[in-house]
């Protein structure tokens, strides 16, 4: 029986090992798309105990706690830390199959020297051996961040945002490049509450009394420009779906005029900005050779009574399956016209679009990049082991697998870089599986360059970092 957690842990055959220890397990990390606070990174956050690193704001966690029936004061309520932690490790023990059972187990190898099994039984003796290291071998943010072996960082970013704790990172003697990326949801959801206030915001930081959409758009490219000035190369879009409903420009002025007077929009209006301001944002993308992601197919804060007391982001979200693929086409078709297509990254959180997507990249390739529309990795409820297997295997069927640009954490947790180790372990063992049935030869030249550019350099070009 093999022992869990070991060095060759989901690696199934010799092939498989290889292809994980000797090409890929040290290479650098390259998270192109992450949710951590730049702020704790500069000011080299330090935890007093195991919950502060495992139990802020993660919903993965928080959701698999509700599922065990765990008492909302446990999870986000006022119950001490170490509590909150008993009550995870409870929960962990119960979670057969989720990936937080691995997740969790290879953190605690790799960051706190722990080798055994966390569950209700040890939860006191991991606790305490977390807080001697969180004390004694100085696990502050940044030095879980050089332990991880991360060469770049690119945080998630408002248009408004004075960006000042990346510009502090740059000029420290920080080893890990820290890069802002551009998120501008709040633009372009026109239909939510704080569309007006969050206009208000964009005039104070540009200055521009934006009373049409050119004034709007001279602020956008404004932000964009100093965006870029602070070494951002990506975008990113969280989105329903993709939208495309086109009109005309004196068509998107009145929608827009209807927003500022507090009048009531119609879903067509809705559609129509939000497809017009992505066509405009794709374009300047282009001209600042940036990298375009965009995530669809989120149903959020599901739970209204829960909504009202937590927020946002909190575990109530689900996977929507309301992504027509037309609109992608449209979309990506119109941008080409337009502007000429950016380099971009489609990522859908309903697994049922893997062979979607993967058809509709291969009709907007070009020879400009190797990969140029790329299916992004697993995310979110995907981000599993069966999951990654699935998006990895669709690629592979219907595109150039060599040419990917790999995994991100997508995550607010420090600790979470252990994923590109998962997902290095869960690409080799598959390619792996393949030449040991035969599928392809046993040509570690070529297998090395593979996982290996899939691990790290493909990012590193795709990027230009």
């Amino acid at each position: 029986m093999k022992n869990f957690v070991d060095k060759d842990f989901i690696l199934g055959n010799d092939i498989s090992r290889k292809l994980y220890h000797e090409y890929c397990e040290n290479l650098p990390i390259i998270d192109y798309h992450c949710h951590i606070n730049p702020e704790e990174i500069y000011m080299d956050r330090h935890f007093d105990n195991i919950t502060q690193l495992w139990l802020e704001g993660d919903h993965y966690k928080w959701r698999a706690m509700r599922s065990f029936g765990v008492d909302e004061k446990y999870i986000t309520g006022d119950a001490s830390d170490y509590d909150k932690f008993i009550k995870y490790a409870e929960t962990l023990e119960n979670a057969i199959g989720n990936p937080l059972y691995h997740w969790s187990h290879l953190e605690l190898k790799k960051y706190f020297g722990y080798d055994g099994i966390l569950n209700s039984k040890t939860a006191d003796k991991v606790w305490e051996i977390c807080k001697d290291k969180l004390i004694n071998d100085n696990l502050s943010v940044r030095s879980i961040i050089e332990k991880s072996n991360v060469e770049v960082i690119c945080t998630t970013d408002d248009p408004t945002d004075d960006l000042r704790w990346h510009k502090r990172l740059k000029e420290c003697n920080f080893s890990t490049k820290v890069f802002p990326a551009w998120r501008p949801d709040k633009v372009i959801n026109i239909e939510k509450d704080d569309y007006l206030p969050y206009i208000g915001k964009l005039e104070n930081v540009t200055g521009i009394n934006i009373v049409s959409i050119n004034l709007l758009k001279a602020a956008l490219i404004d932000r964009l420009n100093y965006f870029k000035n602070a070494g951002c190369k990506v975008s990113d879009h969280g989105i329903d779906f993709v939208p495309y409903k086109r009109c005309s420009a004196i068509e998107l002025e009145t929608i827009f005029e209807k927003a500022l007077n507090k009048e009531a929009l119609s879903e067509d209006d809705v559609e129509k900005y939000k497809t017009e301001m992505i066509i405009f944002l794709a374009a300047q993308y282009v001209k600042n050779d940036w990298v375009m992601q965009i995530h669809y197919g989120c149903d959020r804060n599901n739970n209204r009574l829960q909504y009202d007391i937590l927020g946002p982001d909190t575990g109530y979200d689900s996977i929507s399956n309301n992504a027509p693929s037309w609109k992608i086409v449209r979309m990506l078709d119109c941008i080409l016209v337009n502007s000429g297509l950016p380099k971009t990254i489609l990522y859908s959180l309903n697994p049922n679009d893997n062979t979607v997507i993967d058809s509709i990249i291969g009709s907007f390739q070009g020879s400009e990049a190797a990969g140029k529309i790329q299916h992004g990795s697993a995310w979110w409820f995907n981000d599993n082991k069966s999951g990654m297997e699935a998006q990895l295997i669709s690629l592979a069927n219907l595109g150039v697998l060599g040419k990917f640009v790999g995994m991100v954490t997508d995550s607010r947790s420090i600790l979470s870089y252990t994923r590109h180790d998962y997902f290095r372990r869960i690409l080799c063992n598959l390619i792996g599986s393949w030449v040991e049935n035969g599928e392809y030869p046993e040509d570690y030249d070529a297998l090395g360059q593979i996982v290996k550019c899939i691990a790290y350099d493909n990012a590193k070009e795709y990027f230009n970092l």
